[in-house]
């Protein structure tokens, strides 16, 4: 079972990039999946999540800029990332707040499940 986060790279000041994190393996569900940063001498911090229902929930400094957005056929989650400043330069992490996989006969469920980070640049 694997979080694979991908879209990360280098923006200009007011640009835009797309954030995708795509879950694989033999997974059964999935409940909140949400992005996460962290900056360099910083804490990482929620950016937005999304539960399985479609609620969403966004950091004060993202609204309006950022859009959270999930496939649950594809089991992916998405980052629209626009108008973007030098401050959102950071690594972005997905993570799962609960992932249910079929582990041999059974399911097996694991619970704040990270994937790795990829990096956003914001500069001119």
């Amino acid at each position: 079972v694997q979080l694979q986060a991908s879209g990360g790279g280098l923006a200009q000041p007011g640009g835009s990039l797309r954030l995708s994190c795509a879950a694989s393996g033999s997974i059964f569900s999935i409940n909140a999946m949400g992005w996460y940063r962290q900056a360099p001498g910083k804490q990482r911090e929620l950016v937005a999540s999304n539960t399985s229902g479609g609620s969403t929930k966004y950091a004060d400094s993202v609204k309006g800029r950022f859009a959270i957005s999930r496939d649950n056929a594809k089991k992916t989650v998405y980052l629209q990332m626009d108008s973007l400043k030098p401050e959102d330069t950071a690594v972005y992490y997905c993570n799962a707040d609960s992932l249910t996989y079929y582990s041999g006969s059974h399911l097996s469920t694991e619970y704040d499940y990270w994937g790795q980070g990829t990096l956003v640049t914001v500069s001119s």
